[in-house]
């Protein structure tokens, strides 16, 4: 536990009121989506850059690991206190301090939500596109740390296309602005790049520059049935090739559709074995023509059934059935473990064929959906680890799992990032070299490892 004189320094620091020792409190902080627990010693929420400085300077004197933590929505244990320490939430710091609609360039704190964000902008006809499905609770320090996507992605990019500068407070305690509201800028080594998507171990975010876009005047959305997910990843391939780019290209295997039928009652037709959600977006004059070129390059790959929002209510209603998803699959089973490989888009049916392979091989279910437009795959291996064996089963098949996705050329992680989930599995796709190269930098910018230690490489 820390010593009394170093919870009174914090409180000094950031007030009483805002530093929680109670264990009541601590629970609070000590998980995140991986349903892992690992209670912190103290929460601190600070609520500006000097505050977290001082903290950072206050850690290296006494050698306490400082793990920053957003909403604690990651599905990868990035924000987990695996080594005790402090938590430093960034609750406190959830202002927008400037929405420039000239220079469509926005500055925020890292915690403001991600949705109020994307709702602030688009009331003076801006639009930000990132939107991980964690976004009516994740905030932006969260999401820049862990490099997020979501469904619109396909199109637009993920959140580093976005952060075009930042305002860092480092492990040792300065405080360092990268980039700025500029569309270019070459000076110097691409900091910003590199924090993005560092998991809060380089550094801490203190605020964020933001790259926005003209809000798109209309958007159609189109839901198809296919009666095979090899006729689905065909639909895709066929869609980019006829040089039109969706917002969104989501999909859902049989298995995840059955799941979805079962807990919401969707009526489909027996032969439907895949599902897209495809999403249109831009002048409004242009959407019919482009969603019927879409519906006539895919209806020889095997659609059963399409069906096409009229209205923003049935669009909505389109978009529930993805939103269905996760929570129907509890009724596989009790427990989750959601992988987020990406292949390339023309190997998703290899590898939802390697995947229902290894499901038999374990016998345990694994349910697949995710964005087809670039290959990113959310694997969901579903098990009950009351049931004696189930977790080694699970253990070897998502190493499996990891191990297919390589070897098409893919990665273990689109967006979820590594955490400690990933970390074990780290030396599949990292070579020796390259992780040493990772490594010196952690150690040359961290050199009493202070800041989330333990994330990424097990041994930092």
């Amino acid at each position: 536990m820390l010593v009394p004189h170093i919870i009174k320094e914090l409180q000094e620091i950031v007030g009483t009121a805002n530093v929680a020792t109670d264990k009541a409190d601590l629970i609070c902080y000590s998980y995140d989506a991986t349903q892992q627990q690992f209670l912190p010693e103290v929460v601190v929420h600070p609520a500006t850059a000097q505050e977290i400085s001082r903290i950072l300077l206050l850690a290296n004197r006494e050698l306490i690991p400082d793990i920053p933590r957003g909403a604690g929505s990651g599905f990868s244990g990035g924000s987990l206190p695996t080594k005790g320490g402090i938590v430093l939430t960034t609750e406190r710091m959830d202002r927008i301090l400037a929405i420039d609609q000239e220079n469509l360039v926005a500055t925020v704190e890292p915690g403001v939500v991600t949705e109020q964000f994307q709702q602030a902008v688009e009331k003076v006809g801006l639009f930000y596109p990132p939107d991980p499905a964690s976004l009516k609770f994740s905030t932006l320090g969260g999401n820049v740390a862990e490099c997020a996507g979501g469904p619109r992605c396909v199109k637009y990019g993920v959140t580093k296309d976005y952060i075009l500068g930042l305002e860092v407070v480092t492990p040792t305690g300065d405080i360092i602005t990268t980039g700025g509201p500029t569309m270019k800028g070459v000076v110097g080594y691409d900091l910003t790049k590199l924090l993005c998507g560092s998991e809060g171990t380089l550094g801490i975010i203190t605020k964020i520059v933001i790259k926005l876009l003209p809000l798109p005047e209309a958007k159609k959305t189109m839901l198809v049935l296919f009666d095979s997910i090899d006729g689905a990843a065909r639909a895709v391939s066929s869609i980019v090739g006829a040089k039109i780019i969706p917002t969104t290209l989501e999909f859902m295997d049989g298995r995840t559709l059955d799941c979805v039928k079962q807990a919401t009652g969707l009526q489909v037709p027996d032969a439907a074995r895949a599902v897209l959600i495809i999403e249109v977006d831009g002048d409004r004059e242009f959407l019919d023509k482009q969603a019927s070129r879409i519906a006539e390059i895919i209806q020889p790959l095997g659609v059963v059934e399409t069906r096409i929002a009229a209205t923003p209510a049935e669009s909505e209603a389109l978009w529930a059935i993805r939103r269905a998803v996760s929570p129907s699959l509890r009724k596989v089973n009790p427990d989750k473990f959601n992988e987020d490989i990406c292949v390339p888009r023309s190997k998703v049916p290899e590898m939802i064929r390697k995947v229902d392979a290894i499901a038999e091989k374990y016998g345990i279910p694994i349910v697949n959906f995710g964005h087809a437009g670039d290959g990113n795959i959310h694997v969901n291996v579903m098990i009950d680890k009351k049931v004696p064996g189930e977790m080694e089963k699970a253990e070897h098949a998502i190493r499996e799992v990891f191990t297919g996705a390589l070897e098409l050329g893919g990665t273990m992680s689109g967006e979820h990032g590594v955490g400690i989930a990933k970390a074990p599995y780290i030396p599949l796709e990292i070579t020796p070299q390259t992780a040493a190269y990772m490594k010196t930098l952690k150690k040359a910018l961290d050199p009493n490892n202070i800041l989330n230690p333990g994330k990424i490489f097990l041994d930092s």
